[in-house]
C-alpha cells in the first residue's frame, strides 16, 4: 500500500463497513420481497418509525391499520396477529437497516469533514453517495405506495428502480474504495477493456430483468429448464400487444429473456477469462467466472424448485457479488490515468 492509500485508510475502513451494511440491506430486501412482507407497514415515519409496536394495544392498532389496505382484504383475509407479526418484522428490519445505513454514513462523514480528514478530491463523490442514499429511502416508500392502492402488488418498475439504485450505491462506493486504495491498473488491450464494459451493460440489463421477474412473480411458473414445459419459448410469452410490451410486462417473456441472458453472461465471462489468460487480469477474471457459475447454478435451481425463500435470497445475494466482481474487472481494465 503506497503512502497515498495509507492517508485515506480511515475512509476506506468506514466505506467498507457501509458497503457491508448496504449489501446486507439488499439481501434483507430480497427476503422481504420473497416473504411477501413489503406491504405490512402502511405508513412512512422516518423518525418515529424506528420504534416498533411495544404493547398489545400498539400491535392491535398496527394490525387494524394493515386491515384497511388491499393486501389484507384481497390476499391475507383472516390472517392472525401472530402471522402479521412475522411479515411485519421483515419489513421493519429492512427499514431500520436503511436508517442505520444513514447514521453510519452521515455521522462519520460529518466528523471526518469537521476534523479535516477528507481530501477535497473525495468530497464531491462522498456528497453524491449521501444524496443517492437519501433518494433510495424516498424510492423505497414510492415503491411501497404503489401496492397500497387497488392492486396489492408493488409496481415491478418501481421495484426494479429501488433495487438498481441500491446496486448503484454499492458499486459506486466500491469503486470509490478502489480509487482511495490507489489500486494499480495494469496495461490491458483495448478489446479486454471493451469486453468488460459490454459485460457490465449486459449484467445491468439482467439485474433489471431479475427485478421484473421478482415483481411479476414470474419465477413461479414454467419451472423447467432449459425448455419451458417442452417449448423453447412458451406460447404465453407472446400474448400481449403491441409486441414490445411482452418484454416489460409479460412475466413469461421476461423469464425467458432472463434465462438466456444469464447463459449469455456465462459464455461472455468465459470468453473474457480466456482472453485474460497470461495477463494481470486473469486472477480477477477467474474470480468473476467462479461467482458467475455459482450464480447461474443458483438461478436454475431456484427456478426448478419454484423460488424457495432460501434459494431466492441466495440468488440475489450472489448477484451483488457478481456485480462487484465485474466492477472490479472493469476498474482494472480501464487504461491507467496519467494523473490522479
Amino acid at each position: 500500500m503506497n503512502s497515498e492509500a495509507k492517508h485515506s485508510l480511515h475512509l476506506v475502513i468506514w466505506l467498507a463497513f457501509v458497503c457491508l451494511v448496504v449489501y446486507l440491506m439488499i439481501v434483507v430486501g430480497g427476503v422481504t420481497r420473497l416473504t411477501q412482507s413489503g406491504l405490512s407497514m402502511v405508513d412512512w415515519r422516518p423518525i418515529m418509525g424506528v420504534v416498533p409496536p411495544l404493547t398489545s394495544d400498539d400491535w392491535q392498532q398496527t394490525f387494524e391499520a394493515y386491515k384497511q389496505y388491499p393486501e389484507y382484504q384481497k390476499i391475507n383475509k383472516g390472517m392472525s396477529l401472530a402471522e402479521f407479526k412475522q411479515i411485519f418484522y421483515w419489513e421493519y428490519g429492512h427499514r431500520v437497516l436503511g436508517r442505520l445505513i444513514g447514521i453510519i454514513y452521515f455521522l462519520p462523514f460529518v466528523v471526518f469533514l469537521a476534523v479535516g480528514r477528507v481530501e477535497k478530491r473525495w468530497q464531491p463523490r462522498l456528497w453524491m453517495a449521501l444524496l443517492l442514499g437519501g433518494l433510495q429511502g424516498l424510492m423505497g416508500w414510492y415503491m411501497v405506495k404503489s401496492g397500497l392502492v387497488d392492486v396489492p402488488y408493488v409496481s415491478h418498475y418501481r421495484l426494479a428502480a429501488h433495487l438498481m439504485l441500491a446496486m448503484l450505491i454499492l458499486a459506486f462506493l466500491f469503486w470509490l474504495i478502489l480509487d482511495m486504495l490507489a489500486v494499480k491498473r495494469p496495461e490491458v488491450s483495448a478489446s479486454q477493456s471493451s469486453i468488460s464494459l459490454w459485460l457490465l451493460v449486459l449484467l445491468v440489463i439482467q439485474l433489471v430483468l431479475g427485478a421484473f421477474t421478482a415483481g411479476l412473480d414470474a419465477g413461479y411458473g414454467f419451472n423447467t429448464w432449459p425448455l419451458m414445459h417442452g417449448q423453447f419459448l412458451a406460447d404465453a410469452a407472446l400474448m400481449m400487444s403491441p409486441f414490445w410490451l411482452n418484454f416489460v410486462e409479460n412475466g413469461v417473456m421476461i423469464q425467458f429473456v432472463h434465462r438466456w441472458i444469464g447463459a449469455l453472461l456465462v459464455l461472455g465471462i468465459l470468453w473474457f477469462a480466456f482472453k485474460a489468460r497470461g495477463t494481470a487480469l486473469f486472477g480477477a477474471s477467474m474470480i468473476l467466472l467462479g461467482v458467475t457459475l455459482v450464480q447461474f447454478a443458483l438461478g436454475v435451481t431456484t427456478l426448478l424448485y419454484r423460488v424457495p425463500v432460501v434459494l431466492g435470497s441466495l440468488h440475489q445475494a450472489v448477484a451483488c457479488l457478481m456485480l462487484l466482481a465485474l466492477v472490479y474487472c472493469v476498474y482494472l481494465s480501464r487504461r491507467p490515468r496519467e494523473a490522479q
